[in-house]
């Protein structure tokens, strides 16, 4: 069975991977029939919010044992895994991307990306495997990869495309259904909430890039 490796950057739209995003792309890729190996890197969280209130919270949490939570426990360190250890990458989105596995949601052009995050994002790449950006994870893409001018979408904010484009990447405009394809990295991106209202839209675009990955991988 193939494996598709599914980066998580905790548990929580507001300071850890967008649940949501993470479950759909979960389901449909166990409805392709691939296996989905999740991880998450074994560091704190960049700050803890209380997703009732929005306020920030004076305690620490690590972003691989919140991760945990969505996976129910069957998840790996992401220092022990690399191309090897999967057929293709998923990154789904939440500010935990942007927060977690890199600084982008803080310092925006002069955000710095976790290096055990770029190192996997590169393998992955230079292994000629496809990979998955969801929401704002292209961001991520676009400082891991921002070198070889990858094509990415996270759909129409400016300023965050703007900041993609600091880093050497192309934006491309993309509706919340839809994906954008960069045939020639294989990077696949879908703008999930960064643009969508409902979790159904948010989902149209998730089952697209996931099918399109798989197909490439089968």
């Amino acid at each position: 069975m193939k494996k598709v490796g599914v980066l998580l950057s905790g548990c929580g739209v507001f300071d850890g991977a967008e649940i949501q995003e993470t479950v759909l792309t979960l389901l449909a890729l166990e409805r392709g029939g691939v296996e989905a190996v999740c991880m998450a890197p074994n560091k704190d969280q960049y700050h803890v919010i209380n997703h009732l209130t929005g306020a920030t919270v004076d305690e620490r949490r690590n972003v691989l044992v919140e991760s945990a939570r969505i996976c129910r426990g069957e998840i790996e360190d992401l220092s022990g895994m690399g191309a090897k250890d999967m057929d293709a990458l998923i990154v789904p989105g939440g500010f935990g991307a942007a927060k977690n596995l890199s600084t982008f949601a803080v310092d925006g052009a002069k955000a710095e990306i976790d290096p055990e995050v770029k190192r996997l994002i590169r393998e992955v790449y230079e292994a000629k495997k496809p990979i998955g950006l969801v929401c704002i994870a292209p961001a991520v893409g676009a400082q891991a990869l921002g070198d070889v001018g990858v094509e990415v979408t996270i759909g129409n904010d400016a300023d965050a495309a703007e900041g993609i484009e600091t880093f050497g990447a192309r934006h491309v405009v993309c509706g919340v259904g839809d994906i954008h394809i960069d045939q020639e990295r294989k990077v696949i991106s879908t703008p999930g909430y960064m643009l969508g209202q409902r979790i159904g839209e948010v989902a149209t675009g998730i089952d697209r890039l996931v099918k399109t990955l798989i197909e490439w991988i089968s």
